[in-house]
């Protein structure tokens, strides 16, 4: 792919970005909210993502009538979070971005709207990757927060480049607007996908990072895919099986927890093994997306089973272990043609977990046969085990 823009240093924000903290604080302001006898507006709450510690604390005060102060609210609120970013995990395509930009040496910065002290709690859920950045900085270590430019200006002084040589990626609305504002690139990866429609002013939107090519901005590319495959940390998942679509393709009913280890921003063609309790475990290719027809707002998911000897029954209960990505979904404002398995996919799917590459993954296939899921599933020996 050619370049659209030749960049010399890169920006990410935190939260919805790089760390997965938002659904794993998801239940939080509820939580808290429910001792007053309130109850969150998903509406509100949403228009919130992004901002300022003290302005979303304000609007939320004022939005519910609480009757405490910012301080009060602050210090309440505060280790509920801190227990629960302990839940938090590295989105799909973080890891393998970061270790690849700064094995090739391209200066790296982080910028939130988060205090700085709530930034060092978090970012130690990123292991060894925080070693990446050169820079960091919150949102109470500049004049303004996002969508003000400030943090985004004062980043790339410190990284020494000219704002306009630097790539951000964010995935809030406010964030995006700061960047531009700064006159960096800016690549989008909305946590929300009802908001989608909202970040046309970012120079590319996609879905997750697995998706992302450095190339197109001037970076090293990738060298990391084997035979079309991509190996990512595993996701485990259950449902039920669904009506057919087509050749043997059919789709998923979700449960409650089909999703709980699955992030939002999660999108495409992806590939690992499905356990039925009748015929066992079985390589399969998987495709999931998002419906954002009018009137519509629901995930989907569609499943091929590569085994001659399954023979599919509605409501027949699955264990799914995804370990690879293909491919991002099909261009098509229909949403089974987008999310259509090919035959290529299927022979991806079908060998690349015999490849040495994936050999480490053959041992995961134990994790199918662990109980349901959890309240939510956290990483345990870098699987996503009850």
């Amino acid at each position: 792919m050619a370049a659209t823009h030749r960049v010399s240093a890169v920006i990410f924000d935190l939260d919805g970005t790089l760390l997965d903290t938002e659904r794993a604080t998801r239940d939080v302001l509820k939580e808290f909210l429910g001792t007053y006898g309130k109850v969150p507006d998903a509406a509100k709450e949403e228009k919130r993502l992004g901002q300022m510690h003290r302005e979303s604390t304000t609007g939320i005060i004022a939005d519910y009538g609480l009757p405490i102060t910012v301080e009060e609210y602050s210090e309440a609120i505060y280790p509920l979070y801190i227990k629960r970013w302990q839940r938090a995990s590295p989105l799909p395509g973080v890891s393998r971005l970061l270790k690849h930009l700064h094995k090739n040496g391209t200066p790296l910065a982080l910028a939130s709207n988060s205090i700085r002290r709530n930034i060092d709690h978090k970012i130690l859920k990123l292991g060894e990757l925080k070693d990446c950045f050169s820079v960091v900085l919150g949102g109470d270590q500049v004049p303004h927060g996002k969508p003000c430019p400030d943090i985004f200006l004062e980043a790339a002084k410190r990284l020494g480049v000219n704002p306009s040589s630097c790539l951000v990626i964010e995935d809030s609305l406010v964030g995006v607007q700061a960047a531009k504002a700064s006159g960096a690139k800016v690549v989008a990866v909305p946590s929300l996908q009802s908001q989608r429609h909202c970040y046309s002013i970012a120079d590319l939107i996609l879905y997750s990072l697995l998706d992302f090519h450095p190339e197109l901005w001037g970076l090293p590319p990738f060298d990391d895919r084997i035979q079309g495959a991509l190996s990512m940390e595993p996701l485990l998942s259950n449902a039920q099986i669904g009506d057919a679509v087509l050749n043997n393709t059919h789709t998923v009913i979700a449960g409650e927890r089909t999703y709980d280890s699955i992030p939002d921003q999660i999108s495409g063609i992806f590939f690992g093994w499905a356990k039925s309790e009748t015929y066992g475990v079985f390589k399969a290719v998987v495709s999931i997306g998002w419906d954002l027809s009018p009137g519509k707002f629901e995930r989907v998911m569609h499943i091929r089973v590569l085994d001659s000897h399954y023979k599919a029954k509605t409501e027949d209960p699955l264990e799914l272990l995804l370990i690879g990505y293909i491919r991002k979904l099909q261009s098509s404002e229909n949403i089974s043609q987008a999310m259509s398995i090919t035959d290529e996919d299927q022979a991806t799917a079908r060998d690349a977990p015999d490849l040495p590459a994936f050999s480490e993954y053959a041992k995961a296939r134990g994790a199918l046969d662990l109980p349901a899921l959890p309240e939510y599933a956290e990483p345990r020996n870098g699987l996503l085990l009850a």
